[in-house]
């Protein structure tokens, strides 16, 4: 007995079948620094599931538990159906792993230790190689906003020009550091959908959402295509302008420009083929539950925040268009007096990820090459203009 009492629990797991699976997530991004785990926080969703999966004696540890994510949400952004896929503890012999009712509740498991904005809505199980990654076929993100005085015609009809296979160097943030130095995309879809209140005499306040599908998305890219497409909707840049910013020979470099905010972002929906998922009832309803908890309480807020506005609204005498409700989806401080994206300065570096710690060795990878440097701690302009000769060789300045 006092020998087992010694014994590890992970190495007890490690005598226990194992099957691969892929498990799907929802969660509400906005009080966490993202998905993927840091070194320096703990606040981050990928950290919660892993917490979860060891306490729940499903992996031993991530590093040997062949895990891919389908996708890398920033801080801030949401999911509805963020993947993952790796090994799990199973209590089925790996020849008679077909029944999804003899299988543990993984999802079940889980849920009783994450906290209550992350939950684990289902599983399937798939072959050993299969990877939530690689094996995904589309990508599907909604970005929703209020109607406010916006355009909606003419978002659309820039929405348009995103579908197809472009570069998109000047609509995203360049990566270089982690590898990232192809920009063309393939957007399969992309459109502005509105759910209009008929009845509703101010429809400014009516909910819209972007939706946009690929198979593969850029850093900050759908940010940059929302921040854009705001400005198309207040009027202040033509539909047409994501061609000009398209072709490389006309903007060579990328317009200095604001992301739009990332709360409204939503990972809505990871397509796979052949994949067959489990839905526990009872676990669903729990969720369902948790959340028309959350949508009770914001709904309420909203509410009482609309009476006041309608009742303000009704006392202002000025017949000016009073429907600011999407001003602060654009980060930063906006110009009295607006200058178009065409017209703007560029600067390739400062769209870079570089570190935020002193001199970090960093290598820029090209496809010839590998050049490493040492990034000093200085502002982005700045440093564009020590480094402009090595920058422009690699095309980033």
């Amino acid at each position: 007995m006092e020998n087992l009492d010694q014994i590890n629990p992970e190495s007890l797991l490690t005598l226990c079948p194992k099957r691969h699976i892929l498990l799907k997530f929802y969660y509400l991004g906005w009080n966490y620094h993202g998905f993927v785990e840091q070194e320096d926080t703990t606040n981050t969703i990928e950290h919660h599931i892993f917490e979860a999966l060891r306490k729940s004696c499903l992996v031993e540890n991530r590093k040997s538990s062949n895990y891919h994510r389908c996708g890398r949400t920033d801080k801030g952004v949401s999911a509805f159906s963020q993947v993952i896929s790796l090994n799990v503890r199973s209590k089925l012999i790996p020849s008679d792993q077909k029944g999804f009712h003899k299988e543990l509740s993984y999802c079940k498991m889980l849920n009783r230790i994450l906290p209550k904005d992350i939950k684990c809505i289902a599983w399937a199980p798939v072959g050993d190689n299969y990877s939530a990654r690689f094996d995904c076929k589309s990508r599907s993100y909604k970005y929703f906003f209020p109607k406010g005085n916006l355009d909606i015609d003419g978002m659309n009809k820039a929405a348009s020009y995103l579908v197809g296979h472009h570069d998109f160097r000047n609509i995203c943030k360049m990566d270089v550091a982690n590898g990232v130095v192809t920009f063309a995309r393939t957007i399969q879809d992309a459109r502005i959908i509105c759910h209009d209140d008929e009845n509703s005499e101010r429809s400014g306040y009516n909910m819209c959402h972007l939706l946009i599908k690929s198979q593969a998305f850029l850093w900050h890219q759908i940010r940059c295509i929302m921040g854009i497409l705001l400005l198309v909707g207040q009027g202040k840049e033509k539909p047409e302008i994501f061609l000009d910013l398209f072709d490389i020979e006309v903007c060579p470099r990328k317009p200095q420009y604001s992301l739009a905010h990332e709360v409204p972002l939503n990972l809505f929906h990871c397509d796979y083929d052949d994949v067959e998922w489990f839905y526990d009832d009872e676990e669903l309803l729990l969720t369902i539950k948790t959340l028309q908890k959350d949508w009770t309480f914001n709904a309420v807020k909203a509410a009482m925040v609309r009476s006041m506005l309608e009742d303000l609204e009704d006392r202002v005498k000025s017949e000016e268009s009073l429907s600011f409700q999407n001003e602060g989806l654009i980060q930063g401080v906006q110009s009295k007096i607006y200058q178009p994206l065409m017209e703007r300065i560029t600067c390739g570096m400062c769209t870079l990820n570089v570190p935020s710690s002193p001199h970090i060795r960093q290598s820029i990878p090209t496809h010839q090459k590998v050049v490493s440097y040492i990034v000093p701690l200085i502002p982005f302009d700045m440093y564009c203009l020590r480094h402009s000769d090595t920058l422009r060789a690699f095309g980033l300045c």
